[in-house]
């Protein structure tokens, strides 16, 4: 051998590396390739990702803080006391469902929270602070949606906290809402988070830190109908004006933490103060993204001190255990008191920092962008402005690519092999890659679309690890059969240890070329993708300083132990996500298939957590074996979605839902008669699934299609009843009933007709309606008739919406009729010659949503003939329409 060959050189790894790997022998041709792991050490390798999850990752997500007692407050004077909030909440389950304009909403539950509040007044520490106590009663109006949303004599509970000597006129605003949607007690959404800030008034009272800022605490009695309450606040109480800084406190689900899922519009300084004060962080910025891409099927009252009082602030709320939201089921029983002491925490300490923070005199001197924001495992928060990201984004990736190609040339250099000839190979490889990335992301679309037309939608939502095995499966073989194959068949010089990791490099281009086109796209929650490109360019640029990365498979090791924090944090990340995403899938509506968004979900989160893991089975013998096994996997789970396993309901605690009205329709003619007078239910739909698992509560033959409806009649002549359910009414079903016996209807009077003749003639039509609480009105004109004017808000007419129109309307506490005009004008109308031909269609729904309403024995009977893991959610409508 000539010694020449082993001569020293001086640069730096590649040279090093060279002689090294030439002294090794194990990179240059066929006969001295590395060996391959035996294929039995495939099952604990990835048995240990099963375990990490499990065994590490879901239990930090699960955790929750130790709840303090009422025998614990003399030890813990000034801290949350979540027994104490608790008995609260008992107290205000007990009023039952608290719907709008009802005994409970308006009285009882008013009667509550003023008395807690008073009962502080008598404890409080008198000469350090005030507390004063508003009840507020508000009407007004805005656009919400494609309706004008109107409401009257609503009530909010409004309480000013105060230190003595503060003459600030900047206040915290911190608000949640007491009322529920019809039949559930609400104790998730929100009765638990106004026991919360009640036990926060409370602390705050009676202790002795004083605030430079006053805190008003906002018990808003009109969150659901929706967000009227706090629109009434925001735009016309007298403290209003002086909220600087909000914390909003909601649900979308019941019990575990509370997620802080909106910040801003901009004001870092909000995080700041959130990362030094939340005792359990747990916020995520996609969790935003999502909310405001409107994937979310819920809205919260942030929205309306945003638009309308330019309020900044952190909006936060319940999500987890979706399944009992807005249901009979969402009652304290299933909210630990761990989750009570979380929230009351975090509240407690965030109101103390805020209400002492400078930048509250002023905070728009602090709007300086957005954020990126995200928790590590519920222990600490990392945010950082979107300029700083897409410096951090471009950086890194410019990095990444920088070490990819050095690692290419080193691997020339030290396998004799030239550097054409490895940008050759490398360039096959990441071409495979492309397809394997590709197949990865398209088998779970082409499942989810399969099962779809099978009528095996939603088969996970109940068993949540069904999605392991009919989506993260088929995404890890998709990823690593391609690169598999080509391994095993190719026949160049190159050894399997270089060839995997240029299988790993192209999956780090991959991402980084996504997360190059997500930052510039401005998307904020490409710091996952960041993530995820980090922790392997960590070990790539140790590898190849240390030339672990020509040693056998030695730079596997420190590739593998720096995807277990990436694993870890992608894993955690998703599981915010799965557990609030899935039981928003049976209320999503029935026109999406929520398996191409759960699949989809699953299919990003496997090519994140696993996307270097996969490849590394090429290190294994009989890889493409063990890739393919996990078809078996998604094989066996596709015959547990035809088995119970896979049926996606359960009683009480996955419940599907059905949202009905039952309706008596009166049609009247211009000739004053009667063209229609007919009942039955209306299906607002809320799930993929349809009707198909109760064909034996009626007969669904006889279910009628909206489609011919809709085009006959102004909103398909029923009284839809909010946005939500306007939107959706095209999809809606139509089951008609012998059973017309409903509560009553509204009562309109047209109190005067008044007609102005002249080149362009007017119609002015002046009406008083009484009715149930809430109600909906629909206006179209007709004939030629243009509507230029009404009591109603103007926007409609003034941004020149195309009719129909339509008003939803509520009232509180004020029960007062409503009276209002219609003026219109058309230009060929001649009072002599054409004062029979019509020009306003009005129809007016009547909803008994309370249950001081009574029902029908036959409704009583149709609604308890539903299965048991059936939630049917309904009440009596009216619906009349006149022809003018």
């Amino acid at each position: 051998m000539n010694s020449t060959r082993y001569k020293k050189v001086t640069t730096k790894p590649a040279a090093e590396c060279e002689g090294e790997m030439r002294y090794s022998r194990v990179s240059t041709g066929n006969k001295r390739k590395s060996r391959r792991v035996g294929w039995y050490w495939a099952l604990p390798f990835l048995g240990f990702w099963v375990l990490l999850y499990f065994g590490v990752v879901l239990p930090i997500y699960h955790h929750l803080p130790e709840a303090l007692s009422i025998k614990d407050e003399h030890i813990h004077h000034d801290r949350f006391i979540a027994e104490r909030a608790e008995q609260t909440l008992a107290k205000l389950e007990a009023i039952g469902p608290k719907v709008v304009g009802s005994n409970a909403n308006e009285v009882e539950a008013v009667n509550l929270i003023v008395s807690e509040v008073e009962k502080v007044q008598k404890i409080m520490n008198k000469e350090l602070f005030t507390l004063d106590l508003d009840i507020q009663e508000v009407s007004g109006a805005y656009v919400h949606g494609e309706m004008v949303n109107m409401y009257q004599g609503l009530q909010n509970i409004v309480v000013k906290f105060a230190s003595n000597y503060s003459n600030s006129s900047s206040y915290l605003l911190i608000n949640t809402h007491f009322d529920t949607k019809p039949g559930s007690p609400g104790s998730g959404d929100a009765g638990v988070m106004v026991a919360i800030m009640l036990e926060v008034i409370r602390v705050l009272a009676v202790g002795r830190q004083t605030f430079d800022h006053p805190i008003v605490f906002l018990f808003n009695g009109g969150e659901e109908n929706p967000l009227q309450a706090s629109h009434g606040f925001i735009t016309q109480h007298k403290w209003a004006k002086n909220c600087k800084a909000l914390i909003n406190l909601d649900s979308s689900g019941s019990g575990h933490r509370d997620l802080l899922f909106q910040t801003g519009p901009n004001n870092p300084w909000l995080l700041k103060y959130y990362k030094q004060n939340a005792i359990h962080p747990f916020a995520n910025t996609i969790a935003e993204e999502l909310f405001q891409a409107n994937v979310i099927p819920s809205d919260t009252d942030f929205r309306i001190f945003k638009n309308f009082g330019r309020v900044p602030g952190l909006d936060m709320a319940h999500t987890y255990n979706g399944y009992v939201y807005h249901t009979k089921f969402d009652t304290m029983s299933i909210i630990p008191q761990e989750t009570i002491q979380n929230t009351g925490d975090n509240v407690l300490s965030l109101a103390k920092a805020f209400a002492n923070a400078p930048e509250l005199e002023d905070p728009s001197i602090y709007a300086k962008g957005h954020t990126v924001y995200y928790d590590v495992f519920g222990k600490y928060l990392v945010y950082y402005t979107e300029s700083q990201a897409e410096q951090i984004n471009y950086v890194l990736s410019a990095l990444t690519l920088l070490a990819v190609v050095v690692s290419l040339w080193a691997m020339a250099k030290v396998g004799e092999v030239s550097f054409v000839n490895i940008l050759g190979t490398f360039f096959c490889v990441f071409c495979v890659h492309v397809i394997a990335f590709v197949l990865a992301v398209g088998l779970p679309i082409l499942l989810a679309v399969g099962l779809d037309l099978l009528g095996l939608s939603m088969t996970w939502f109940t068993n949540k690890w069904m999605i392991i095995g009919l989506y993260v499966c088929p995404t890890l073989v998709g990823l690593g059969i391609p690169t598999a194959i080509y391994i095993s068949s190719s026949k160049d010089k190159l050894n399997i240890s270089f060839k995997t990791q240029m299988v790993l490099h192209s999956q780090c281009i991959l991402l980084t070329i996504l997360l190059c086109v997500g930052t510039y796209f401005g998307i904020r929650s490409s710091y996952l993708l960041m993530i995820t490109v980090l922790f392997y360019y960590i070990p790539l640029v140790v590898n190849l300083v240390t030339c672990l990365f020509k040693r056998g498979y030695q730079w596997a090791i420190l590739v593998v132990a720096c995807q277990i924090p990436a694993f870890a944090s992608v894993t955690y990340m998703s599981c915010i996500f799965f557990m609030s995403l899935i039981p928003m899938m049976g209320r999503i509506g029935s026109k999406y298939n929520p398996d191409l968004l759960i699949g989809g979900v699953a299919s990003v989160t496997a090519l994140l957590a696993l996307g270097y893991i996969i490849p590394l089975l090429n290190l294994f013998r009989k890889s493409l074996v063990i890739i393919t096994s996990l078809l078996t996997i998604t094989a066996i789970f596709f015959i547990f979605t035809v088995t119970p396993i896979g049926f996606p309901f359960r009683e009480e605690t996955n419940v599907e839902r059905f949202h009905l009205q039952h309706i008596r329709r009166l049609f009247h003619e211009a000739d004053s008669s009667i063209s229609r007078n007919d009942s039955g239910y209306y299906f607002d739909l809320q799930d993929r699934r349809q009707f198909r698992h109760i064909k034996d509560v009626f007969d669904t033959s006889k279910l009628a299609d909206m489609s011919e409806e809709c085009n006959k009649h102004i909103f398909c002549g029923f009284p839809v009843f909010n946005h939500r359910w306007n939107k959706a009414k095209v999809l809606s079903q139509w089951l008609p009933s012998d059973d017309n016996s409903i509560p009553g209807s509204p009562k309109l009077t047209l109190l005067s007709k008044n007609v102005t003749l002249n080149s362009s003639s007017t119609i002015r039509f002046d009406f008083e309606l009484s009715g149930p609480s809430h109600m909906g009105i629909y206006l179209n004109p007709l004939n030629g008739s243009k509507i230029i004017e009404w009591s109603f808000l103007d926007t409609l007419l003034r941004d020149k919406w195309n009719p129909p129109y339509f008003v939803y309307f509520s009232m509180g506490k004020d029960k007062t009729p409503l009276q209002f005009y219609v003026l219109l004008e058309n230009q060929s109308y001649m009072e002599e010659t054409n004062s029979t031909i019509p020009t306003l269609e009005l129809g007016i729904g009547g909803h008994y949503v309370s249950f001081e309403h009574t029902r029908s024995l036959a409704n009583k009977a149709f609604i308890q003939s539903f299965p048991p893991y059936a939630y049917v959610m309904e009440w009596p409508s009216s619906y009349e329409r006149w022809i003018y």
